[in-house]
């Protein structure tokens, strides 16, 4: 959706992926009912060209079926770390906002809302045009709870879930005045809920949200020091756009060990972004909310370090052993037996407390923390494509089994896997 540029005339636009063009399908533009759309979300005061995301349902649910709900924002996280990347490349910076009003947001784009929805938009700032250097905002807003569950039928589950992490046009996150947030909730949880919620959603603190401190001190097992010298991208970035393009998910590891020297890089890289500041990347970039998001890694074949899995302590950058165990057999299993699992080096898992996080977001946490876990997947992709070591995302895994056999605390729900590992020599990545 353009406002309106030299190069870019005011319209709506959909890209053609096929032909990498832009048809423009509308020769106006409606800002300000986008504004009015994303309750005035200040990022859209100043900038002229914002991205939207939208997914179409049945391409995934045909193979995935209610599960590819998760994937679908899994997925979109992904998207959204590219584009971070991109933008960085082209002096753009990503304005992330993913609490707007999505009927009004559909409307604007002639979408139903049911087979394809809008599900983020991304306002690009030109940091060349000083009044469009703006400050990060928050990204994410509250969706009511919904404490009865109704009866699904089969195949059902996916369009339920979506319809229930809507948020209203008059949800009340006015530019000059605020609804009481007890309107967002049901009376049963307004009590305690609202309460804790409510200085959060006003106009005027919706600034963004920052990572929290480590949540795992464990008194037993191994500490490990993460700290490393930043990946090297090239003078000027010139190695970023040939990795965003060679990006592949490895479809075979050989086995053979990883260097903690490649690990700590990956980790380095993915959760310190101020680390890369002076090579040219955003110190800073949108998320919707990290603080709601752990990291635990499973150890199986890593030089000089310890089998096991381990916390990811990203504000003390330190790997804190919480079981010693050898994971081949055990990983292969909880990956729905594929081989990825069995054979990586180390596998990363992005987890959540899904009850804290409905309590800040409502049912739209599960959104939010999905996409999160892909935008977090694609810099680990991206850095180890630079390091030139497999990598490849697993969504699909026994969810009830992964807590209790890696000992990851019973609060904290499995989001997505990432395994990392040596590829053989033929395959590019």
């Amino acid at each position: 959706m353009s406002r309106g540029t030299s190069l870019l005339p005011a319209g709506l636009y959909n890209y053609q992926v096929r032909s990498h063009s832009l048809w423009r399908f509308w020769d106006d533009h409606p800002w300000p009912a986008l504004q009015t759309a994303c309750f005035w979300h200040p990022a859209l005061e100043s900038t002229q060209i914002v991205l939207v995301v939208s997914t179409v349902f049945q391409r995934s649910a045909w193979r995935y079926q209610d599960r590819a709900y998760r994937r679908v924002f899994l997925d979109s996280g992904h998207l959204l770390g590219n584009l971070e990347m991109a933008a960085t490349l082209c002096d753009y910076r990503l304005h992330v906002i993913g609490g707007f009003a999505d009927k009004l947001v559909n409307q604007l784009l002639y979408l139903d809302g049911k087979e394809e929805s809008a599900i983020a938009l991304l306002a690009l700032a030109d940091l060349f045009q000083v009044d469009q250097n703006l400050p990060a905002a928050r990204s994410a807003l509250p969706s009511p709870i919904h404490a009865k569950i109704l009866p699904v039928a089969e195949g059902e589950l996916l369009s339920y879930l979506h319809e229930n992490t809507l948020i209203a046009a008059d949800a009340g996150f006015g530019q000059q005045q605020q609804k009481s947030s007890d309107a967002l909730l049901p009376s049963a949880i307004q009590a305690g809920t609202a309460a804790a919620l409510e200085p959060k959603l006003t106009a005027k603190k919706l600034t963004a949200e920052k990572p929290l401190a480590d949540k795992y001190n464990f008194p037993f097992g191994i500490t490990v020091s993460t700290k490393t010298q930043p990946i090297f991208w090239g003078d000027q970035l010139s190695e970023l756009e040939n990795t965003l393009l060679t990006r592949r998910s490895t479809r075979r590891y050989t086995g053979a060990p990883l260097s903690q020297a490649d690990l700590f890089a990956l980790l380095d890289f993915t959760y310190h972004p101020e680390h890369y500041r002076l090579q040219g990347f955003d110190s800073q970039p949108d998320y919707f909310d990290l603080s709601l998001i752990a990291t635990f890694v499973a150890v199986s074949n890593v030089d000089a370090l310890e089998s096991g899995c381990y916390y990811y302590a990203p504000q003390a950058q330190e790997l804190r052993q919480i079981r010693f165990n050898q994971f081949h057999k055990d990983l292969h299993f909880l990956c729905l037996g594929q081989d990825l699992g069995r054979d990586a080096g180390a596998v990363i898992f992005h987890t959540a407390d899904l009850g804290g996080a409905i309590a800040k977001y409502g049912d739209r946490a599960y959104r939010y923390l999905h996409m999160d876990a892909g935008h977090l997947g694609q810099r680990l992709n991206l850095a180890a494509t630079r390091r030139n070591l497999g990598v490849s995302g697993i969504a699909g895994f026994f969810d009830d089994q992964v807590n209790e056999l890696l000992s990851i605390p019973d609060e904290e729900a499995v989001l997505y896997i990432t395994t990392i590992g040596q590829k053989t020599a033929r395959q590019p990545n």
